[in-house]
C-alpha cells in the first residue's frame, strides 16, 4: 500500500471514530470522493503528495495531504470549529498504517476561504507525515 493510502485510511479510521467531530459534521461524513447528495458540514480528502525520504538501508516518504473542511454556515465560525477538532486529533496522533510505521505527523497550516457566491466556506488543513516502510 502507499503511504498516502495508507495515511487516507487511517485518518478516516481515526476521524469517523470521534464522537465529538461526528456530532459536528452531523454523521460521520468524511470523504475521499465526495457524493452529489453532500451535504455540509463535512470533510473531504483533497491534494495530496508523496516523496522519498529514505536512508541507504531504509526505505521512507514524506508525505503532505490536504484535508477541506465545507461549512454552510455564514462566516467561518462552525468550519473553524471543525478544524479545530481536526488539529487535536491528527496533530501528532498515533496513526496505525498498513504497511508504514509513522514517524511524524503534524498539521502544517490552516486556511480558510468564503465562496459566497455558494454560501460556503472552505477550511483547508494542511498536513505532513513522516513515515517508514515496514
Amino acid at each position: 500500500m502507499t503511504p498516502i493510502a495508507a495515511l487516507k485510511a487511517a485518518i478516516r479510521t481515526i476521524l469517523v471514530a470521534d464522537g465529538a467531530l461526528t456530532a459536528l459534521l452531523e454523521g460521520a461524513k468524511v470523504y475521499d470522493d465526495v457524493p452529489r447528495s453532500a451535504e455540509a458540514p463535512y470533510i473531504a480528502f483533497a491534494e495530496a503528495s508523496t516523496r522519498e525520504h529514505g536512508t541507504a538501508t531504509d526505505k521512507g516518504h514524506i508525505s503532505e495531504l490536504t484535508l477541506h473542511v465545507w461549512s454552510r454556515q455564514g462566516g467561518s465560525s462552525e468550519g473553524l470549529a471543525i478544524a479545530s477538532r481536526l488539529e487535536t486529533l491528527l496533530d501528532d496522533a498515533p496513526l496505525v498504517l498498513a504497511g508504514h510505521h509513522l514517524v511524524s505527523g503534524r498539521v502544517l497550516a490552516t486556511e480558510t476561504r468564503r465562496l459566497a457566491d455558494r454560501n460556503l466556506t472552505r477550511v483547508a488543513l494542511r498536513l505532513r507525515f513522516v513515515t517508514e516502510v515496514l
